[in-house]
């Protein structure tokens, strides 16, 4: 994208969706931390435009000058290149710069960015960037409504991020899709962008397997839960039934019995417990525990990506993250930038399961088939569900 126009509609959507995301929410809503794996709105809108100004201002604008020295410190996230940072369990702590200086941080430095595409928007390195930037705020985008949706879960009041809609849940495709399997190529191709730990694009073998045909519904779990599974250590991997054991897990996250059934946690406030749903907010644990009690297992990352490129099944995308056997290892020949902006992805590449797909709240035009998620095997805040595979 070399117009400076168009770079210029495109920044103002993507940074404008992110305001928008916050519009429903109070200034203490925005600045509360639910849990150290999550992050206040409040953080997430500010650290967005530090990367902005940190990557791009910082390394183009003629005479640069920060909008405030500090925010360099309290919005870095992980970039050890960059400098110092403030702990992240500590986040919710912030209760300066109030929600006005960071709507005025964000406006301050979407004036000059905008300028400065104006002057330099066809340069290569600089449009590489500000890709980059705009695909990091939809990362951000989609963490703003798991956080959000983990700190509301927490009032006892239940309260609704927004108005519940009319559902329009449709029933479960059943079945299972065979895959002849083969040698196939993984990762992205073509010209449109990708992360780093998405190439090399490279060969793989893949012996024939099959696919369930749609997702693991909230129904198919309620029986897994309703015949012990979350009592039977046969179905467990030894760290998961430590682990559910350890912290008193029986159900999924946000799911809650009542006298009249199971109840569920939604961006929509509690509601009854929708049976065709796909389920979601599970861990790599439970997800593995389901499939060993459903006769199944989980995919690898190589399987679901040839399905995905088949377009053969359905809810691959805009449901649920789905949880994948396979590590988060790099691929062969794969290595990161120099600097700072190299630790976007390789660092992270140990004691981490990908996911694949994308769910509810993540950003349209985001997903794509490459697309690498990785959590550890204990995260459920995430939209993260099931699809079985043989």
């Amino acid at each position: 994208m070399r117009d400076a126009s168009l770079w210029t509609e495109r920044f103002a959507q993507v940074r404008a969706a992110s305001m928008a995301l916050a519009a429903p929410l109070s200034d203490e809503d925005c600045g509360a931390q639910s849990m150290p794996d999550a992050s206040p709105v409040k953080w997430h809108l500010a650290h967005t435009t530090w990367f902005f100004e940190t990557f791009i201002l910082e390394r183009f604008e003629a005479g640069f000058q920060p909008f405030h020295p500090a925010f360099r410190v309290l919005f870095n996230s992980y970039y050890n290149g960059v400098g110092d940072k403030h702990p992240r369990p500590q986040r919710g702590l912030l209760t300066r710069p109030s929600m006005a200086e960071v709507r005025a941080y964000r406006a301050n430095v979407d004036a000059r960015i905008v300028a400065l595409v104006g002057r330099r928007g066809g340069e290569a390195e600089l449009s590489a960037l500000l890709t980059l930037g705009l695909q990091h705020e939809q990362q951000h985008q989609e963490l703003i409504l798991t956080d959000v949706k983990h700190l509301l879960a927490q009032n006892p009041m239940a309260p609704a991020y927004l108005p519940a809609g009319v559902s329009a849940i449709a029933p479960a495709q059943r079945g299972w899709l065979r895959f002849a399997g083969g040698v196939h190529e993984i990762g992205h191709a073509g010209e449109g962008f990708c992360f780093d730990n998405e190439l090399p694009r490279h060969k793989v073998f893949i012996a024939p397997f099959e696919l369930s045909a749609s997702l693991v519904t909230n129904a198919d779990y309620q029986a897994f839960i309703d015949d012990g599974g979350y009592r039977n250590p046969e179905l467990w991997l030894a760290e998961g039934w430590d682990w559910i054991r350890a912290q008193g897990i029986d159900a999924p996250l946000y799911w809650r019995r009542g006298t009249e059934g199971w109840r569920a946690f939604t961006l929509n406030g509690c509601l009854p417990l929708e049976a065709d749903a796909p389920l979601a907010h599970v861990s790599l644990f439970e997800a593995d525990a389901y499939a060993h009690w459903s006769g199944a297992r989980l995919p690898t990352e190589a399987e679901w990506e040839l399905a995905a490129g088949e377009g053969a099944l359905a809810q691959m995308f805009g449901h649920c993250w789905q949880w994948t056997s396979s590590s988060y290892a790099p691929y062969p020949g794969f290595r990161p930038a120099e600097g700072a902006i190299g630790e976007y992805n390789g660092k992270f590449m140990v004691n981490q399961y990908v996911l694949r797909g994308s769910s509810q709240a993540t950003p349209q035009g985001h997903a794509r088939a490459s697309y690498r998620n990785f959590f550890p095997a204990t995260a459920r805040w995430q939209f993260t569900g099931i699809r079985l595979a043989k």
